[in-house]
Order: C-alpha cells, then structure tokens, then sequence
C-alpha cells in the first residue's frame, strides 16, 4: 500500500536520470526486419570503402587528436539519429540508466537541489536516504562534488556527478545556512522514483498524479485505490493528471488502462518486422467498475500517456480534459548489443482502438482546456510534430467532433475545475 500525501517531492535530478526515457519505451526485444521486395539496395564495396576513408581522414585531420572508439560511437549515433528523434545509440551506462528508471529508481543520494548563483542549494531530502542519513539538511550549500568546485560550471554538470553506480561513494563539501564549510561522505544507493501522489477532493473524488509509468506503475495504483476503500471512503469519482508524463513503459499503462475496462482492443502497433504486429486486449473485471473517471492531459502528456488517454477515450470509459497531447506514436524497443551497450530503435506505430494514429497528432480531448503553466526555459511548446525527421501522420479513424465539448479556461485549483465542469454538465453536481 501506498502512503496517501498531498504533496510529493520533485526530485531534481530525475529528470537527469530520465531523460532517455522521456518517451514510451515498449520493452520487446525484436529480430532484425529481413530484406522483402522493393528494399534500397545493399551497400557495395565502394560503399564501404567510403565510410573507412571518412573514418581515417577524421582520425588523421582532425584539429584535435582523437580515438578509435570515439570516432565508431559518433558514426553509430549519427546513423540512429538521422532517422528518427528517438532512434538513438545508448553506451552502457546509459542503458543501465534506462533500465533503472523503467525500473522506476536511480541511484543517487536522494536529494532535491535547486541552482542559485553558481552554487547547488539542497531544496529537500527524501527521509531515509543516503544524504538523510548523512547529515545534509534542506538549506546546506553544495560547493564542490568529488573535489571538483561547483562555481563557474553548468549546474546540470555538477549535478550529474551526484549520480553513479550503488554503493559507491561521492565526497561534498557543503555549507550549511550560518555554519562553516564541512565535507561529506554519502555513499550512493537506490532511490525509488515518487511518480504517483493522491489526494481526496470533494470528499469524495480520488485525485492521482502520474508523471511517468515505470514496471510497478499498476500495481502502486491498485493498491492505491484499493487503500482508500480500505480507510472507508466511497469514491464517487476519479482522476488522474497525466499532464507532464511523457510516458515511461508501455506495458504499464496498457495495464492501468485494462484496470477500467472489461474487454476490446487497448492498443495495437504496427511495424515492418512481423514481430511488432500486435494487439493487447482488456481482461474482464474492473477497480472501480461504474465510477466516473477523468483523465488530465497536456501538451507535455506523450506516448504511454497518449496511449492509455486513446483506450480509455475510444470507449468512452473516460472523459479527456486538457489540451492536444505531444503525439509521440511511435514504439522505441531497447536492443541490446554484444558490447554491453545497446540501442533504441523505432520499431512500429501505435494506433488507438478505433484505428486512429497517434503518431505527429496525439489525442484531441473531450473538454478543452488551455493549461497556464508557469513559463519555462527552451521548447517548452514543442510537439512531436515540430521535431526534425518525425514520422508523419497516418489519418485514419477520427473522433467525431460532436463528442468534443470546448471550454477554454486558464489553470487554476482542482476544486475550482470542477466546479467549472460541473457548470457545464460534464460531471454531476455534489449531492
């Protein structure tokens, strides 16, 4: 069971950890495709040729020396990333990041800092861990992580050495509020990532953020629910705020998704290799069979999200309410290599129950919504059809524009939005 809070603790640097796994990742290891009719021809020995006098020239020529493997990682990222966005070459360590954070952990000293004039300032602890543990306290100065000063280099940098394998050790020199500088041994552990917090509404109404499906997403919203029925509240209602998840694992919100439904289609994917032709289907019995569920999305909400969003639109199990999801509606399957490095490929599309494709167009939502959220450095705005070398659209099944019911508003309280959907007939009002 889950322990009910009102508040969770961002975790700064997740979002480090994370960042390969912005997008939905369907862990399937596929067969590479085989050649079939009207296939580019095969590369020929000049071809080859080629690539092995670019290869020498650069390491020959180039201003700076440098190696062999450096010059065979760019090459191998080059290819990937002239495909597609999300094609991508992962060194082992970064797969071993992936797998933590589909995992739903990273390993780190499980805190919260924030960048304020050169220096790394700690914003919160998680209880329990490593830095807990050792002594560092909200308020305390990061001036140098392993001997290396913070000042004078990005923040994001200094951060990253924060990270690194479990139970090894990271030495700080912090500063607390009004103290003398001080150094510090914290020795790295696992940190399991807070990526669902609940709250009641209404006294009644089960409120659920999700910022990212890893491989226990299902079972921690089971027994979430299942929790609150066990303290003697009857939900009369349920959301869950998918705004700002950018996915995570499939498999997850394929699962969550056939926790409100009772048979059909939740999603398919279609690619070249027969493998990836597939279908996953809802199994009988629901959570919380009869019980008006919500969905929030945004234009952050993307892959996983838009997927689980899609299912549980196309049989109107739930309301979407928000804005035009990302449109990221492609499958990325994690290959591993022989060098214990690995890589993301695009492998196949995701279409919805109806038919529809997701992919550079994502979910219209029932109830429009224009989110204000605080302003936000680089592409925040950006959808998956703004990136260079998206795949395109496949227009297909379309929801009726008759279902969609257009209510601009500004952000504002929970309880304020549902009051202003009560107005407007999308959901009853309070006894």
């Amino acid at each position: 069971m889950m322990k009910h809070t009102n508040r969770t603790i961002s975790i700064a640097l997740v979002s480090l950890v994370c960042a390969s796994l912005a997008f939905a990742q369907e862990d399937i290891e596929t067969e590479p495709a085989k050649d079939q009719p009207g296939n580019a021809a095969q590369l020929t020995l000049d071809d080859l040729r080629t690539f092995t006098d670019v290869f020498n020239q650069a390491r020959k020529n180039y201003v700076e020396e440098v190696d062999d493997r450096t010059l065979l990682d760019a090459a191998i990222r080059g290819m990937l990333q002239e495909l597609d966005p999300h094609s991508s070459y992962l060194p082992a360590p970064e797969l071993e990041q992936l797998n933590d954070a589909a995992a739903g952990r990273y390993s780190g000293i499980g805190i919260e800092v924030k960048d304020r004039e050169d220096n790394i300032v700690v914003n919160a602890i998680i209880n329990g861990s490593p830095a807990d543990q050792a002594g560092i306290n909200p308020g305390d100065v990061i001036t140098s992580i392993n001997g290396n000063p913070v000042e004078g280099r990005p923040a994001s940098e200094a951060m990253d050495e924060l990270l690194g394998q479990p139970d090894s050790d990271v030495v700080l020199r912090v500063i607390p509020p009004g103290g003398e500088e001080r150094e510090v041994t914290v020795t790295r552990q696992y940190i399991k990532l807070p990526t669902l917090n609940f709250e009641l509404l209404d006294g009644s109404i089960g409120y659920f953020k999700m910022s990212q499906f890893h491989r226990e997403s299902a079972i921690d919203l089971e027994n979430a629910i299942a929790s609150v029925g066990e303290s003697g509240v009857e939900l009369t209602g349920l959301i869950i705020d998918l705004r700002g998840n950018g996915g995570g694992v499939l498999r997850e919100a394929v699962t969550i998704a056939d926790g409100f439904l009772d048979e059909g289609v939740i999603v398919s994917t279609r690619g070249r290799n027969a493998t990836m032709q597939l279908e996953f289907t809802a199994t009988p019995g629901q959570w919380l069979p009869g019980i008006p569920l919500m969905i929030l999305v945004d234009q952050k909400s993307a892959s996983a999200s838009e997927v689980m969003a899609g299912a549980l639109q196309d049989y109107g199990r739930a309301v979407i309410v928000g804005e035009r999801t990302f449109g990221k509606g492609s499958v990325q399957s994690v290959l591993p290599l022989r060098t214990g490095a690995g890589i993301k490929l695009t492998t196949a599309r995701y279409y919805t129950p109806s038919g529809r494709s997701i992919q550079a167009h994502g979910i219209e939502p029932d109830v429009a919504i224009k989110w204000m959220a605080e302003p936000e450095e680089g592409n925040a705005s950006l959808r998956e059809s703004d990136l260079e070398r998206h795949l395109g659209y496949e227009a297909e099944t379309e929801t009726p524009e008759a279902a969609r019911i257009d209510i601009v508003l500004e952000d504002f309280p929970l309880e304020e939005m549902l009051q202003a959907l009560r107005t407007a007939g999308i959901i009853p009002d309070r006894d």
